[in-house]
């Protein structure tokens, strides 16, 4: 039997840029093509929730990093997404993959679109959640209370509920069970915390990203592979119209909004989410 994310161990390959970049492997299912995931903003190899992961690598392998600066990873964080894209490629590349699918989350949706323009033979499907496109309106900076959540060197179980979930019983009580598993399952051997310089990066980073530029919309002309876009319908980081704008943005595009839902809806629903997944790349 497969191990759990939890039991996995962290391990380490160095790259061609110099980076020893920190990773989680699932193995097997060598049949169907891996994927690769992208983390969000300020987030490690143990803030993806073990529950999500285990449903994903039931049907294929399931590959989980820390990119160049991040968690236990060396390097210097990148302050654009086109370089933390080169940084992620060149540990794609280090793993020995020539074709996979990419899952990006949040912040690492937007690496992922990138990756999939830069070096579109690399990419055969691309899912993206609580995603937004380059230079949309509006996607400059986060809200105040975002900022006041997330944007601070401490947080609290509080401040990442009030995000990532709703406040109806049921998501709240989904966001509790979601942050039992991230920080109950793995009690050894858990990864660095990302430290305050990479986080200030990481937001130059969506600022630059979210800079209003009408005309760099129609890159996304060029994501010519199948895509799953998703996304909760009360995210305030990254507003579902966003969602909806990159899916009409993109030709092979298709769109769900996970109902009474927030940043974290793929945690809240990780076992639809990860049949939805399943489907596509199949």
């Amino acid at each position: 039997m497969q191990n759990s994310y939890a039991e996995l161990p962290n391990l380490v390959i160095r790259a061609a840029n110099g980076v020893d970049f920190v990773y989680r492997d699932t193995g097997g299912h060598a049949e169907h093509t891996p994927i690769v995931l992208f983390q969000h903003f300020r987030g490690n190899l143990d803030y993806w929730d073990p529950a999500l992961i285990d449903r994903l690598a039931q049907t294929r392998r399931v590959i989980t990093f820390d990119n160049a600066g991040v968690g236990g990873s060396t390097g210097v964080p990148a302050d654009t997404i086109e370089q933390t894209a080169r940084d992620a490629i060149h540990f794609i590349t280090a793993i020995g993959l020539t074709r996979t699918d990419l899952l990006g989350f949040s912040i690492g949706s937007f690496v992922a679109q990138e990756i999939a323009m830069r070096r579109p033979a690399l990419v055969r499907r691309l899912v993206l959640a609580s995603s937004a496109p380059k230079g949309a309106p509006g996607m400059h900076g986060w809200a105040p209370e975002v900022i006041g959540a997330v944007g601070k060197p401490e947080t609290s179980a509080e401040d990442y509920l009030g995000i990532f979930f709703t406040e109806s019983e049921n998501s709240r009580q989904a966001g509790k069970e979601t942050l039992g598993r991230i920080f109950g399952s793995r009690t050894q051997d858990r990864d660095e915390t990302t430290d305050w310089a990479t986080r200030e990066a990481q937001y130059d980073a969506v600022c630059t990203w979210g800079i209003p530029d009408h005309a760099t919309l129609e890159r996304l002309a060029a994501i010519d592979m199948p895509v799953f876009v998703a996304n909760g319908d009360s995210d305030p980081m990254i507003l579902p119209h966003y969602s909806y704008l990159l899916a009409g943005l993109i030709p092979q595009a298709r769109l769900k909004i996970y109902p009474d839902a927030a940043h974290g809806f793929l945690f809240q629903y990780h076992d639809e989410f990860a049949t939805d997944v399943t489907e596509f790349l199949s």
